[in-house]
């Protein structure tokens, strides 16, 4: 992964078209570094997880190009190389997979779980967790201690509905229902950064399980009201 991480450390410094052109073979070296790391990562993970079908590359890594249409910021490129694997794709919006080579604004990043769950999906998930008797905190208590909760943009107050003082009241503020570390370099530049990554994403695979759970939830019911109706 060294050219990937030399590539986006130097686009940072000059995130611009003609240095980008200059720069094009260092960043299809970048890019199949990533797209390398992307296939052994889906192997690793479908070996656990029977949700993830057969995929490549192509169906799970980020392009690097920016849509500057609806952007004030006209900057080019991402600060990020990145891939989602998930059962539906990159574009799911279901609860998968992340990875990015960062950049210095923007850092290396390992993910499981939910991005930005829907009102609906969050109360969904928030009543499974205060209706469980504990069970999200035990699932919770086998995760590698290495991933932690995103905590951005998490409510200042329990939200109306939930109770407050309980072990599971912090859980309540979440907007995001999503794991990550930040991996260091030694494991990027190891051996085996795909068999490493992915045996602590395996730890926190029944947590995806349960936000998932409460997203097919909400997609069903979802469908059963739409069918409902006799067009």
């Amino acid at each position: 992964m060294k050219a990937a991480i030399e590539f986006m450390r130097e686009l940072h410094s000059h995130n611009e078209k003609p240095w980008f052109d200059a720069h094009k073979d260092w960043y299809r070296e970048a890019k199949a570094e990533v797209d390398a790391l992307a296939s052994d990562m889906i192997k690793g993970i479908r070996s656990f997880d029977s949700s993830i079908p057969p995929m490549g590359p192509s169906d799970c890594v980020y392009r690097i190009y920016r849509d500057l249409r609806f952007s004030k910021d006209k900057t080019p490129y991402k600060d990020n190389l990145g891939f989602y694997i998930c059962r539906d794709g990159k574009k799911s919006t279901y609860g998968g997979y992340y990875f990015q080579i960062g950049s210095p604004a923007n850092p290396h990043m390992l993910a499981i779980g939910a991005y930005m769950p829907t009102p609906k999906e969050l109360k969904v998930i928030r009543e499974d967790i205060m209706m469980g008797d504990g069970d999200f905190r035990e699932i919770l208590s086998r995760v590698d201690p290495r991933l932690k909760f995103d905590t951005y943009g998490a409510l200042k107050k329990v939200p109306k509905g939930f109770p407050d003082g309980t072990p599971d009241s912090e859980f309540y503020k979440l907007k995001r229902f999503l794991l990550y570390m930040i991996p260091d370099e030694k494991i990027l530049l190891g051996k085996d950064p795909a068999g490493e990554m992915c045996a602590i994403l395996k730890t926190a695979k029944p947590f995806l399980d349960y936000v998932n759970r409460a997203l097919d939830f909400c997609k069903e019911e979802t469908k059963e009201y739409f069918t409902s109706f006799d067009f």
